[in-house]
């Protein structure tokens, strides 16, 4: 078990109170408010005090925010299906809505990992609409490791693999 899948098991048991907290703070940062902070430490200080790989805290309070946002279930982890593989199978038949659905994605892999928050809502609700679950321990790695180009590559080849 990694350090990021406790952290994505306490978001999946959170009650719905706690969600819509966390669904209003949708853009902002930790610090500009002390009821989101409070929720936030109270998910992921226990955590970090278990283990020091647990995620970085603004990645695990992007997570959250998004997880609140749109929680599609979890994925299988053999599956290991990731978001950019999951966005593939999203596209739009046309080839007009395609073209402009890949260059969305596109500019999502060149964005700093302090602007993804609105490009990733919408990847989510893309994935939500089709009903498919998400590996969200691999997208808090992903996100861990963002500012990798490696990573955004491997995006990029998942989001254009053949089928």
């Amino acid at each position: 078990m990694t350090a990021k899948e406790p952290f994505i098991e306490v978001l999946t048991h959170l009650k719905k109170g706690d969600l819509g907290l966390l669904r209003i703070h949708a853009g902002q940062g930790l610090d500009e408010s002390v009821d989101g902070f409070d929720l936030f430490a109270g998910l992921w200080w226990p955590l970090r005090q278990k283990n020091q790989r647990a995620p970085r805290r603004e990645v695990a309070w992007m997570i959250a925010k998004l997880f609140a946002y749109c929680p599609i279930k979890q994925a299988e982890r053999t599956e290991g299906e990731g978001l950019a593989g999951q966005l593939r199978k999203c596209q739009p038949n046309e080839e007009k809505e395609r073209k402009r659905f890949a260059q969305k994605f596109d500019k999502m892999l060149l964005l700093p990992l302090d602007k993804i928050e609105p490009a990733l809502r919408w990847a989510l609700d893309r994935i939500a609409s089709k009903n498919l679950k998400l590996d969200w321990v691999k997208l808090t790695d992903d996100l861990s490791i963002w500012e990798r180009e490696t990573t955004r590559l491997r995006w990029a080849e998942q989001f254009l693999k053949n089928e």
